[in-house]
């Protein structure tokens, strides 16, 4: 299928690695041209060389960080008018609610809920001003069926998730779209450093927690960065036009609900 995006431009961010780079990729294969933003600047560089030897678009690399002012700045410097806007950041750390501060919820709320509303008010008229708009906030599974030691995670997201469902029904006559994509368990850094933190707090050797993560799953397995990147680039494609505000579960069926 061609996704019709071939010469349109995107942001990508938190797109060194992982989810954010499989959807920096996918973009890539239809003819996005990108910036991508990491914070090392190193392993972003190593990835924007891979993008453009394997897809020969024009590829910038922007080392920042996009949770502060300054770092957005400097992105959005970068294409200050992008069709594409893809909303990713690590998440805040695990634990219980008992030993986070204001400080900690603070840093959670300004990462995964005020920086993408900042990015989204940055493009978004430019995007409803020329007639195509496509923007994915990466979230979690997390806002449908809250993790217990994600707490951060959990009242950060469900608060963008909010803000999407109200703004989405209002540029959509625009052909600007927003939905959210909710990943649930795949095999990246984030997925790993789960797994070695639930490991110390069993005392269960790494290996047998990972296995038996992936047995728990219906699908026995955890997702890929390239299945999720281009769940990620159909929802930026010509065709989904018609579908905004959505909450999109790429879980391999963990999740039990109805709706």
């Amino acid at each position: 299928m061609d996704l019709g995006i071939a010469g349109k431009s995107a942001i990508v961010c938190a797109s060194s690695k992982g989810l954010g780079r499989g959807c920096a990729m996918a973009l890539a294969a239809e003819g996005v041209s990108l910036v991508i933003n990491g914070r090392g600047a190193e392993a972003l560089e190593a990835t924007a060389e891979e993008i453009r030897a394997a897809h020969g678009v024009a590829v910038t690399a922007v080392a920042c960080d996009v949770t502060t002012p300054a770092g957005r700045a400097e992105l959005l410097a970068a294409n200050p008018d992008p069709d594409i806007l893809v909303n990713n950041a690590g998440g805040p750390p695990r634990g219980d609610f008992r030993d986070f501060g204001p400080e900690d919820w603070q840093t959670a709320v300004n990462g995964n809920m005020i920086t993408p509303i900042e990015l989204i008010k940055a493009t978004v008229d430019g995007m409803i001003a020329r007639g195509f708009g496509r923007i994915v906030n990466v979230t979690s599974v997390a806002v449908k069926a809250p993790i217990d030691e994600l707490c951060l995670s959990n009242g950060a997201r469900c608060g963008l998730t909010g803000f999407v469902a109200g703004l989405s029904r209002k540029t959509v006559a625009h052909n600007v779209t927003i939905n959210n994509l909710l990943p649930g368990p795949f095999d990246t850094d984030r997925l790993r450093a789960g797994h070695r933190f639930a490991a110390e707090q069993s005392g269960q050797p790494v290996d047998d927690i990972r296995a038996a993560g992936a047995a728990r799953n219906p699908s026995g397995r955890f997702g890929t960065p390239e299945e999720f990147g281009a769940t990620c680039a159909f929802l930026c494609s010509v065709h989904a036009g018609y579908m905004t505000g959505q909450q999109v579960l790429l879980d391999g069926g963990s999740y039990p609900g109805t709706f």
